[in-house]
């Protein structure tokens, strides 16, 4: 029984010791400003992208960007980050645009054109679903328990192996 749960600790261990590489990795390319990670929360581009994907998305060129193609830009009317299609662009002499976009499920295009910059985000990895586990193990009631667990498989993957006793 000892050894079975030595076995699973260690495997679990190691599944755990990936995926904090993997989020890890995403974490410093985050930082460093390569990718930005988001969760759809609606479902306006559906059936392309559906609300709990999670995008990964990359900086691109704004003169590259042209009619049909998806970013993502941030909304002055609601703070948030809106992945959509742009319909409109008009681009600016000093490298920026005003972009027109809709959502591939919406009867209308956006209320206001965004102003962007030299670069836009461009979502360039779709994960189905995954969104939800993000946003899932960020909460408490998910985050503590998950930690106690990993820490009880880890104090089990350091247990030695059974003593056996001396009949002497």
């Amino acid at each position: 029984m000892r050894r079975a749960l030595r076995v699973v600790g260690n495997v679990t261990l190691w599944v755990v010791a990936v995926l904090g590489v993997l989020s890890g990795v995403v974490w410093a390319a985050t930082a460093a400003g390569w990718i930005q990670p988001l969760v759809v929360i609606s479902g306006s581009m559906e059936p392309t992208i559906s609300t709990g994907d999670l995008l990964i998305d990359r900086p691109t060129d704004t003169d590259g960007v042209e009619v049909g193609d998806v970013v993502s830009l941030p909304s002055d009317l609601t703070g948030e980050i809106v992945t959509h299609r742009v319909v409109e662009i008009d681009h600016h002499d000093d490298g920026g645009a005003e972009i027109r976009m809709q959502g591939d499920a919406n009867p209308a295009e956006d209320i206001a054109p965004y102003e962007v910059g030299d670069e836009v985000l461009h979502p360039v990895w779709q994960i189905d679903g995954a969104g939800y586990w993000v946003v899932r193990i960020q909460q408490p009631s998910v985050a503590i328990p998950l930690l106690v667990t990993v820490l009880a498989l880890v104090g089990l993957s350091l247990i030695g192996p059974a003593r056996k006793e001396d009949p002497a």
